[in-house]
C-alpha cells in the first residue's frame, strides 16, 4: 500500500503547479509584459531587498505579493506612462520557496519547493519506510519537492509517530503514521515555504524475550506483533514456565508499566483478549513454576 500510494503520488507531482497564491520572494525570477509596450516588457529578479527595477517607475516592492498583486499594482502605477495599461506577471524561477527537514531519524536537509508540495509527496521523496515504524532514505527530493540537499542515501530507523510540521514556531501537524505508514490520504497537508519538518530516530526496534522460553533473544519489531507470536519465535515455552506469570514490561510515557499476561488463557482457551498487542522496546518475561 505505501509504496504503491508513494508511486501514485509522485507520478502526479509534475502536474501539481503553485497556485495563483504563490508569494514571491527574494531571489525570484520574475517577467513582467506590458501588452504593445514592448519598452517595458523585462525580466527581473527579486533583489535581497525585495524589490525590482521597473523601467519608467523605479524601485518597485515585489516581495511579500503574489503575481496577481503585484500585477495590480504595476498596473496603477503604469497608468502614469501608459493609457490603459495591459500587465502580466509570471514567476519564471523560484528560489525563495525552500522546506527544512531534521532530526535524527532522517538525513538532515533544505529543499526547495519549486513546486504545490503536500507532506506525502515530500516524505515519498525523500525515504522510504521500512517494517513498522519506517526508515527514511537521504537523498533528493527532486520528484517532489524540486531537488535540494542530498545526504548520500544513508538509511535511518525512523519515528513517524513522533514526527510533526513546524509551522511559525508551532506545531502544525503532528504524526506521521497513518498518513505515511498506513496510507491514509486524509492526514495528508500542504507543504508551506518555510515548513519545518522533524522526524526522530526510532531508539528500539526490538523485542526482547527472556525466562522460560526455549530461544531467549532479541526479535525485530513487526507492525501488529503480538506476545505469543514472539514467544513462539522464541522456541515456546519451557516444561518449567509458568505461562500465566508473563510480563510485559514497557517504557511508556517516561514511566516503566508492567502488562500481566494469562498467557495459558490464549492457549488452552483461545483467550485472545490475553494475546496483547506489542510495541517496539517491550520485554517479555516468562517466569518460571516453583513446582
Amino acid at each position: 500500500m505505501k509504496q504503491i500510494l508513494c508511486a501514485l503520488v509522485l507520478l502526479l507531482i509534475p502536474f501539481c503547479a503553485f497556485a495563483g497564491d504563490y508569494v514571491i520572494g527574494e531571489g525570484d525570477g520574475l517577467e513582467v509584459a506590458v501588452w504593445g509596450v514592448k519598452e517595458l516588457s523585462f525580466p527581473a529578479k527579486v533583489r535581497p531587498d525585495g524589490k525590482i527595477t521597473v523601467p519608467g517607475l523605479g524601485d518597485v516592492a515585489a516581495a511579500g505579493q503574489t503575481p496577481a498583486a503585484l500585477q495590480a499594482s504595476l498596473t496603477i502605477k503604469l497608468k502614469e506612462l501608459v493609457k490603459n495599461p495591459i500587465i502580466t506577471v509570471a514567476v519564471t524561477g523560484i528560489t525563495n520557496s525552500k522546506v527544512y527537514i531534521f532530526g535524527s531519524g532522517i538525513n538532515s536537509g533544505v529543499y526547495d519547493l519549486n513546486r504545490r508540495t503536500t507532506l506525502l509527496q515530500l516524505l515519498c521523496a525523500i525515504g522510504s519506510p521500512a517494517g513498522g515504524e519506517g526508515k527514511a532514505a537521504g537523498g533528493a527530493a527532486g520528484a517532489g519537492a524540486g531537488g535540494g540537499a542530498s545526504a548520500g542515501g544513508a538509511t535511518k530507523a525512523a519515528d513517524y509517530k513522533r514526527a510533526y510540521v513546524l509551522r511559525n514556531g508551532v506545531k502544525f501537524k503532528e504524526n506521521f503514521y497513518k498518513l505515511f505508514i498506513n496510507g491514509d490520504t486524509a492526514e495528508d497537508v500542504v507543504i508551506e515555504s518555510n515548513d519545518s519538518i522533524f522526524i526522530p530516530q526510532l531508539l528500539d526496534r526490538n523485542i526482547y524475550v527472556l525466562g522460560a522460553v526455549a530461544t531467549p533473544k532479541s526479535i525485530e519489531y513487526r507492525e501488529g506483533m503480538t506476545v505469543m507470536e514472539a514467544i513462539l519465535e522464541s522456541g515456546g515455552f519451557t516444561k518449567f514456565a509458568s505461562q500465566n506469570d508473563t510480563q510485559i514490561r514497557r517504557r511508556e510515557n517516561e514511566a516503566d508499566v508492567s502488562i500481566p499476561v494469562r498467557a495459558k488463557e490464549i492457549i488452552q482457551d483461545g483467550n485472545m483478549a490475553e494475546n496483547v498487542k506489542l510495541r517496539p522496546g517491550d520485554y517479555i518475561i516468562i517466569r518460571e513454576s516453583l513446582f
